[in-house]
């Protein structure tokens, strides 16, 4: 039987200094617990760093997207080193894998990553995974590693993800850690801080989005921090961290990859009868469409909104923006077939 897989994501906060340099004692410590968990999981280390890492070598530097991209290539190969040295005197070699969002759009392309990966657990090496800043459209980026993490957990059926953070968790209304939550609701947004850290993307509102994606699609999310000797194999024991319940997921490989995977172009906006329908697994057809939002093509991937605006699934659409907006009067059009729609 195999391994689990194990996706570990580090934040840019947890991994550098307050000069945005990466912290080598801390590389060290993520070594040691992987090096404990690659025993028994199938590894995937997620890093953040490389911009910080990147950064002092500009002068003036401010923070623009060029500037970004220009630091992360001087930073990833000083964020690689760290990890390299650090795993090497546990034995365990180190690959950089550098994605775009288009290697998770394309099955094809993300099925070649998976068998990619398959060949470094066959051979023992952790993979560590970042945006390939330098080359990616700013239109199609990944959100933030979160991001990256999360559709990389459910691309390889993960059995955990955790999401490691400087905070440790999210924070009830008194400053603690809450240890589970069953359901990600207007209460547990309620709790979202609005300040960030000044050196990340992310934020405990896009840990809270992507760990209730996972979970819905099966997968059990830990918000945890870098605390105490052992810190992952706390969060998963359940004794550091914030737990999220993975939910009962009957969705095929493909679906999942169309439900994390995939680049979304627009929105199509239902009314309360085809969102009723889409849950009785029927296709999606223009008379329940109230509005389309964005430029779009056909064979693409939207969101799937209901009239409140809230995010109920994806679909692969058969109909262009313009098709769907010229037909949505006709009531017999079919706008996606319901194998090509997953609802969260």
């Amino acid at each position: 039987m195999q391994k689990p897989v194990l996706v570990i994501k580090l934040g840019t906060a947890v991994v550098t200094d307050a000069r945005g340099m990466v912290a080598p004692a801390t590389i060290r410590k993520v070594a040691a617990e992987v090096a404990t968990l690659s025993a028994g999981h199938r590894l995937v280390l997620v890093s953040s760093g490389a911009v910080g890492s990147g950064r002092g070598f500009f002068g003036g530097y401010k923070g623009t997207l060029t500037e970004r991209k220009a630091a992360a290539a001087v930073g990833n190969p000083i964020l690689i080193r760290q990890y390299q040295k650090a795993l090497h005197a546990y034995g365990i070699p180190v690959a950089q894998a550098l994605c775009e969002r288009q290697h998770f759009s394309d099955r094809g392309r993300f099925v070649q990553l998976k068998e990619t990966f398959d060949v470094f657990w066959e051979n023992g090496i952790l993979p560590v995974m970042n945006e390939n800043d330098l080359v990616s459209n700013v239109e199609l980026k990944f959100s933030d590693n979160d991001e990256l993490a999360t559709l990389t957990a459910i691309g390889l059926d993960a059995s955990a993800l955790l999401l490691c953070t400087s905070v440790g968790g999210l924070l009830d209304s008194d400053g603690k850690v809450v240890a589970r939550v069953d359901k990600v609701d207007g209460a547990v947004l309620g709790l979202v801080q609005a300040g960030k850290s000044s050196l990340g993307l992310g934020g405990m509102s896009s840990k809270l989005t992507f760990a209730r994606l996972a979970s819905s699609l099966g997968i059990r999310v830990v918000i945890c921090g870098l605390n105490g000797k052992t810190p992952f194999t706390d969060a998963l024991a359940g004794r550091a961290g914030t737990s999220f319940a993975a939910q009962t997921s009957n969705l095929r490989a493909r679906q999942k990859w169309l439900a994390s995977g995939s680049i979304t172009l627009g929105g199509i906006m239902l009314d309360r009868g085809a969102v009723r329908a889409l849950g009785q697994r029927r296709s999606l057809l223009t008379v329940g469409i109230r509005s389309v939002d964005g430029k779009f093509g056909a064979g693409e991937v939207v969101q799937l909104k209901d009239e409140e605006g809230n995010i109920i699934g994806v679909a692969k659409v058969r109909l262009a923006a313009a098709q769907v907006t010229e037909s949505m009067a006709v009531k017999r059009v079919m706008a996606a077939h319901a194998d090509d729609i997953v609802l969260f």
